[in-house]
């Protein structure tokens, strides 16, 4: 692991004012995708070496020995905290990220208000490879660490798949498609639920069927729905998209299963 790997937590902690988990996998991508969680993101800099800003931002500084990570402030910009003390003569600024909400509107502290109560599965969708039909099926097989069977995110060829969090199984409410009348299958999500509010189970343990999950962050549209359902669904979706999750524990999920936080 780099220095600046090792240093990022700090820094990040340090511009949020609390602490931050040890990473799992590549720091950076994971800390991407853990704000998200709380409604937080990166917001890459385009010419981070002339930026100025009168707060904190977050440099990725090449030294002698390497990449280290620096929180900076100020316009003119200096060091707000330099982990490695490498800040100064022959250091130069190679990237930088602002700390942004993603949304101006929604709280950091408590994004989401929790799920109460209980849902059901009102329909299970796969689809053999990106950007292929979704299917509807009785039933599937949820495979820990990987994705529902035969599906295109459980054999790694999604559009989206990769390394991270959230890759796994994609959940969405069946009120919000019928109110928007989209059709399920072209909302591209894995399960359609009804009767519980999926928001409310972002960073939260919950049981679908006999398989355990836990919620990783909103599933939001974006303009790839769009190309392949219809024009004009990112406003509606906005907060509404459904759910981004991983399988922690093997099941089976059917349609009229429970879907329960586990907490």
């Amino acid at each position: 692991m780099s220095a600046f790997d090792d240093e990022l937590r700090a820094c990040l902690e340090e511009i949020l004012g609390s602490p931050a988990p040890a990473p799992e996998g590549e720091p950076l991508l994971f800390f991407k995708q853990w704000l998200a969680e709380r409604n937080l993101g990166l917001v890459p800099i385009a010419d981070a070496a002339g930026f100025e800003w009168p707060g904190q931002w977050l440099a990725k500084v090449r030294a002698a020995d390497g990449d280290h990570a620096v929180v900076m402030f100020g316009s003119p910009s200096g060091p707000w905290l330099d982990p490695g003390s490498v800040y100064g003569d022959g250091a130069t600024i190679e990237a930088g990220w602002m700390l942004a909400p993603l949304d101006l509107h929604v709280s950091t502290d408590a994004p989401w208000s929790r799920a109460t109560g209980e849902g059901s599965v009102e329909a299970i969708l796969i689809a053999p490879a990106a950007e292929a039909p979704l299917s509807p099926v009785e039933e599937a097989a949820a495979i820990a660490g990987r994705g529902l069977e035969g599906d295109r995110y459980e054999a790694g060829e999604g559009t989206f798949s990769g390394p991270g969090r959230g890759y796994q199984l994609t959940l969405v409410e069946a009120d919000v498609l019928d109110e928007i009348e989209l059709p399920w299958p072209e909302a591209r999500r894995n399960v359609v639920t009804r009767g519980i509010s999926l928001n409310g189970l972002v960073g939260r343990r919950f049981r679908v069927g006999s398989a355990e999950c836990i919620g990783r962050r909103l599933c939001e549209p974006c303009a790839h729905l769009e190309k392949l359902a219809r024009p004009g669904l990112l406003r509606p979706l906005v907060h509404r998209g459904g759910l981004r999750a991983d399988i922690v524990a093997d099941g089976r999920i059917r349609v009229g299963d429970r879907v329960a936080p586990l907490d």
